[in-house]
């Protein structure tokens, strides 16, 4: 937490009041406001936010719960960003006005900007909170705004009023946004980005529209229009608008497909077993790579090396030492690796860096140092997995650097039941669609169940356990969910002495295949060699196999 909960919204609500206390006492004789809402969409009825805005595009509309009529907002709050949504107003000067609305969940505020605020926490059922604030005397806009708190859920809002007299008489539009052109795309989701507009008062928003329907609405110059389906052509414009409501032309249209659903999927397909540097014997890679004929390794892994620091095994530096010697060799064989940020173990970067922007700098780090062009965040234990905190700075973190680095592929590795993810496995979910994460591929790792499993049955119905939760989740049909979907499984005997042999994960290679998942991964290359009664070891699989035998398998995953 990042302080006492009912310390700090009461210090933040003090200070608020004495701006509020300040700028009404630098003010004479306010006018009398006559009672009628001046705000747009004050109930979300229109279906859609515009005219309001949300901080990290992380606001919504639902259906339930609502206060009044059929619609209201939600605020889907992180650990880094309060879904601070708002709406600026053309107001009349030295005029008294009176803010009110309906809110529910975990302290939650009703303010204006540079003036007063309040706030409530009503977890269960729908509060009215009510503040009162007089404009400057050449004030002529005014914006308004509810938000939530850091880490508290997602808040509800619904009926918001302004009640005083509009103002201005501002008719000039803002210029038309220039430049709007399509940054990243998946099977599901188009990224944009446009150059500013400019206005005689001030630009405070962008419409997106698909077609003719207005599908988001934004305050910063890039957005990520989520919700596509999969194979299927869109045309994007931007319009610009101002305090007043005047909205801009339409800027050039721009049209993307979106990827391929079912085989061709995310257009991401990934057979990259575990390399370990940091003992087990490591083999060789590219002697490895010519006798499987394998591409993809999954470099193992990165950790905090103090504070947010980013370091293999959190001791060895990213550039200059035998790992980077190892990459090169790989690469120069015609193959790449994916580092894996994380692991059961050792001190991580996750709860060692303060907040999504420090995480995702500690990952750009990792990308920058070898131009990666995937990275994957094996998160596990209950200092990141078990930790809702953690969790979405996890989140926001990948979706910072995925909007960073276009065409960069995010994956997230994490533990599950024998039916598909556990509790924390469906929040991880969960909160990556809140949050807009964008995350290409939710991998499982199908072990550890319990000695005498039937490590095929059990794999095959953890993964289609994953998959109905993506469906339900994200909406998408089967073949999209699928494309989404990896397998990191564990070589011969696992730590709870499950057997997966070579023919039990053949066949698990060749159901990913016939369902086209994107990821096959196992742990690890360091343990693909043969020592029949030897036990859970780190330099062999306990089982009687040939050397490399798993990752000849492996590299037949075609997706």
């Amino acid at each position: 937490m990042r302080t006492p909960l009912l310390r700090r919204p009461r210090r933040l609500l003090a200070l608020l009041g004495t701006a509020a206390l300040a700028l009404a006492g630098a003010i004479a004789l306010p006018g009398t406001a006559q009672a009628a809402n001046v705000l747009t969409n004050p109930g979300f009825e229109s279906g859609a936010l515009s005219p309001w805005s949300c901080t990290g595009n992380l606001g919504s509309v639902v259906s339930s719960p609502v206060h009044g009529g059929s619609r209201a907002l939600a605020g889907a709050v992180s650990s880094s960003d309060i879904s601070k949504c708002s709406q600026t107003v053309a107001v009349r000067p030295n005029t008294a006005y009176t803010l009110s609305g309906w809110v529910r969940g975990s302290y939650v505020y009703l303010g204006v900007d540079g003036g007063s605020s309040t706030w409530t926490t009503s977890p269960s059922s729908y509060s009215q909170l009510s503040v009162s604030f007089t404009t400057g005397a050449s004030q002529t806009s005014a914006t308004v705004y509810t938000h939530g708190w850091y880490a508290q859920g997602t808040y509800y809002a619904d009926d918001i009023n302004l009640d005083g007299p509009g103002g201005s008489s501002d008719t000039q539009a803002p210029t038309a946004p220039a430049s709007l052109r399509s940054t990243a795309k998946t099977s599901s989701s188009v990224s944009l980005a446009w150059n500013a507009s400019t206005d005689n008062v001030g630009v405070t928003a962008y419409d997106i529209y698909s077609g003719s329907n207005q599908v988001l609405s934004v305050s910063g110059t890039s957005a990520t229009v989520s919700g596509l389906a999969a194979s299927t052509a869109y045309t994007f414009t931007v319009r610009a608008r101002d305090a007043a409501g005047n909205s801009s032309a339409a800027s050039n249209a721009v049209s993307v497909t979106t990827d391929a659903g079912g085989g061709g999927g995310t257009g991401f397909k990934q057979a990259a077993p575990y390399l370990y540097l940091g003992w087990g014997d490591p083999p060789s890679a590219t002697s490895v790579m010519s006798s499987t004929g394998i591409k993809w390794y999954t470099m193992a892994f990165i950790l905090s090396s103090g504070g947010c620091n980013p370091a293999w095994d959190g001791s060895r530096p990213l550039t200059g030492g035998n790992d980077q010697t190892v990459i090169n060799s790989i690469r120069s064989a015609g193959g790449d690796i994916v580092p894996s940020i994380g692991g059961w173990s050792g001190n991580k970067l996750g709860p060692n860096c303060s907040t999504a922007e420090a995480l995702a700098g500690a990952y750009q780090k990792v990308i920058d140092a070898y131009g990666l062009k995937a990275i994957d965040v094996d998160i596990e234990n209950t200092d990141e997995f078990e930790n809702a905190t953690v969790q979405d700075r996890i989140l926001n973190a990948l979706k910072i650097v995925k909007a960073n680095n276009p065409g960069l592929r995010t994956v997230l590795t994490f533990g599950t039941s024998t039916t598909g993810p556990t509790y924390w496995g469906n929040r991880l979910i969960e909160q990556a669609n809140a949050l807009n994460a964008n995350i290409d591929v939710f991998t499982i790792m199908p072990f550890d169940f319990g000695g005498g499993a039937d490590m095929y049955g059990n794999t095959v119905n953890a993964t289609e356990g994953l998959k109905t939760k993506l469906r339900s989740t994200f909406g998408w049909d089967d073949a999209t969910a699928y494309a989404h979907i990896g397998i990191s499984g564990m070589n011969g005997l696992s730590d709870q002495q499950e057997l997966t042999s070579t023919a039990t994960w053949t066949s698990i290679r060749d159901w990913a295949n016939s369902h086209h998942i994107a990821r096959l991964a196992f742990w690890s290359v360091n343990r693909d060699r043969p020592c029949p009664g030897g036990g859970v070891v780190s330099n062999c699989s306990g089982i009687s196999q040939s050397n490399w035998q798993f990752t000849s398998i492996t590299a037949g995953f075609t997706g």
